[in-house]
């Protein structure tokens, strides 16, 4: 048993739904399945009765869930007072940041800070912003670089960077490759691929607006989870995807990526 369990369970325990659980905490159902399933294995109890529609607390889970908020309540105000009491001494950044930050934005923003701060030490960790957030919120990370999450935890305080831009990418002999620019009528009609949901909530969200504000929704042909998977399957061939600028930097041989036309 961890506190990322217990973290998982409260939020279940008070939503009493997988579903809306498992986006609140930005990770797939099936993964928070399996937290509370192994959690319930080590304390040797259940925790949830489970049916095809419900979800509701035992006895036992009910008592477990009062118990866990107190512990995790213990447990951030414990980790924030000593890493208080460590950033001052040993004046330590702790950084978390998706891939486009990571590149795009933090090389300036540290450059200013090291400038600033020469005798600071800075740990960097480059993941996906559902598995930055909950250690944001816990304390092992003093920052985080996302894009905005579905919901934001009343702990934390968000400050708007940058926006970027969306780019179509098409395989290298795809029709439309002359095109200056493209809108939604263009490519309306072509297969898509749409980033899963789970792990790429922004550029998935991205993808059925730009189709939903055009008054149609998307052919989809296949899911993909990580950005060169989605590049490949372009270039394959497979279909067309809606993407962020910043996928323009890693090169993909046999994509295009075309702009969008202003609204």
């Amino acid at each position: 048993m961890d506190i990322n369990q217990l973290r998982c369970f409260v939020v279940l325990g008070d939503e009493l739904h997988f579903g809306r659980a498992a986006r609140k905490l930005e990770m797939m159902p099936a993964s928070l399945s399996r937290f509370i399933k192994l959690l319930e294995d080590d304390l040797g109890i259940r925790l949830l009765n489970r049916s095809t529609r419900n979800v509701s607390l035992t006895p036992e889970g009910a008592a477990f869930l009062n118990e866990a908020k107190t512990v995790i309540a213990d447990f951030d105000a414990l980790r924030q007072r000593f890493r208080k009491n460590s950033l001052l001494q040993k004046r330590t950044l702790r950084i978390g940041a998706i891939d486009s930050a990571a590149k795009g934005l933090l090389p300036e923003l540290l450059n200013l800070f090291v400038k600033r701060f020469p005798e600071a030490d800075i740990h960097l960790t480059e993941d996906k912003s559902h598995k930055l957030i909950p250690r944001l919120i816990s304390g092992w990370l003093d920052v985080v670089f996302v894009r905005p999450p579905e919901h934001i935890d009343a702990t934390l305080t968000t400050r708007f960077i940058a926006n970027e831009t969306c780019v179509l990418a098409v395989p290298a002999n795809h029709r439309l490759v002359s095109y200056d620019e493209v809108s939604i009528d263009d490519f309306r009609h072509e297969p898509v691929i749409v980033p899963e949901r789970g792990t790429r909530r922004h550029s998935h969200d991205l993808t059925m607006n730009i189709f939903k504000e055009g008054g149609s929704m998307p052919v989809i042909a296949q899911y993909a989870e990580e950005k060169q998977t989605i590049l490949s399957f372009v270039a394959a061939g497979l279909g067309i995807a809606l993407v962020p600028a910043s996928y323009k930097d890693m090169n993909a041989d046999g994509v295009k990526y075309l702009k969008l036309a202003p609204k």
